[in-house]
C-alpha cells in the first residue's frame, strides 16, 4: 500500500469528521466575533480538505498537500519574549478543570486520577515552537506510555483549531481548549500572559493524587523543554511512589 495515500486518506477522513461536528454545533453558537473567527477556521479546513484530496490527481498542478500544511509552521512568525509568570509550585494541589477536547468531549483533571499526568500549557496551535514541541512528544509517545504517564495539552485555541491541528500533526494525546472564558485554566495555574493573551510554555507534573510534583516555565517563549529533563522528572516521581 502507498503509505502517502493511506495517510492522506486517514487525515482527510479525520478532517471531514471535524467538519460534521462543526455543522452539528454551529446552530448553537451565538452570533459574535468568536463565531466569525470559527467560521473562518472552518472555511480553512474545507480548503485544506479540497487541496489534500486533489493533490496528485492532476486536477490542480502545484496545489498544497497535507505535508505542505504540516510544514507551514516553518514559515510562520517566530515567537519571542522572556517568561513573566511564576507557576504554581511543587506541593500545591493541582487546580481542577473541565475543558473540551477536539471531539467536543469534556475532560476533567479527575479523569487522570491514579496515574501521573504531564500537563502541557503552550501558547498557540500552528505556531513554530508549539508544532515542534508537540511533534517531539508524539515522537516519544511510547516512552511516556512505558512510564505510565498521561499527556494533555492546553492552549487558548478553539476545539476546531485543536481538531484540525491535531489531525494534521497526527497527535495521539488530547488537546484541550482553554477558550471560554479565555485562559481561565492557565490563570488558575499562574501561567497566563495577560499582555499577550495566551499562556507561557509551561509543564506541570501531576501525580495520581492530583498534587503538583514539579512545575516548569520555559525561560523564553521559543524555548522547548529538553525531553531528557522531562523524563528525568517523571522517573523521579515514579521512584517516590510506594510499590
Amino acid at each position: 500500500m502507498n503509505t502517502d495515500k493511506a495517510s492522506t486518506g486517514y487525515y482527510s477522513n479525520r478532517l471531514r469528521e471535524l467538519q460534521e461536528k462543526f455543522r452539528d454545533l454551529e446552530p448553537g453558537i451565538k452570533d459574535s466575533e468568536t463565531k466569525q473567527a470559527i467560521s473562518v477556521l472552518y472555511g480553512m479546513v474545507q480548503e485544506i480538505i479540497r487541496k489534500v484530496e486533489t493533490s496528485g490527481q492532476g486536477q490542480e498542478p502545484g496545489v498544497m498537500t497535507l505535508k505542505d500544511v504540516a510544514s507551514m509552521y516553518r514559515n510562520a512568525p517566530k515567537m519571542s519574549g522572556a517568561a513573566i509568570c511564576t507557576p504554581l509550585s511543587a506541593g500545591s494541589k493541582a487546580p481542577d478543570f473541565e475543558l473540551s477536547n477536539a471531539d467536543g468531549k469534556m475532560v476533567r483533571l479527575a479523569d487522570f486520577r491514579g496515574s501521573t499526568l504531564l500537563l502541557v500549557f503552550y501558547p498557540l496551535d500552528w505556531s513554530p515552537g508549539c508544532s515542534q514541541q508537540l511533534d517531539l512528544y508524539q515522537h516519544e509517545f511510547s516512552e511516556f506510555e512505558r512510564r505510565g504517564v498521561s499527556l494533555a495539552g492546553i492552549s487558548i485555541d478553539s476545539i476546531y483549531s485543536h481538531g484540525a491541528w491535531s489531525a494534521v500533526r497526527g497527535l495521539r494525546f488530547p488537546l484541550l481548549a482553554d477558550f471560554n472564558p479565555k485562559g481561565e485554566v492557565a490563570k488558575s495555574y499562574k501561567v497566563f500572559r495577560e499582555q499577550d493573551g495566551f499562556s507561557e510554555r509551561a509543564l506541570f507534573f501531576i501525580d495520581g493524587d492530583g498534587v503538583i510534583r514539579h512545575s516548569y516555565v520555559s525561560p523564553y517563549l521559543h524555548h522547548i523543554p529538553d525531553i531528557y529533563y522531562i523524563f528525568k522528572q517523571l522517573d523521579e516521581i515514579r521512584k517516590s511512589v510506594p510499590a
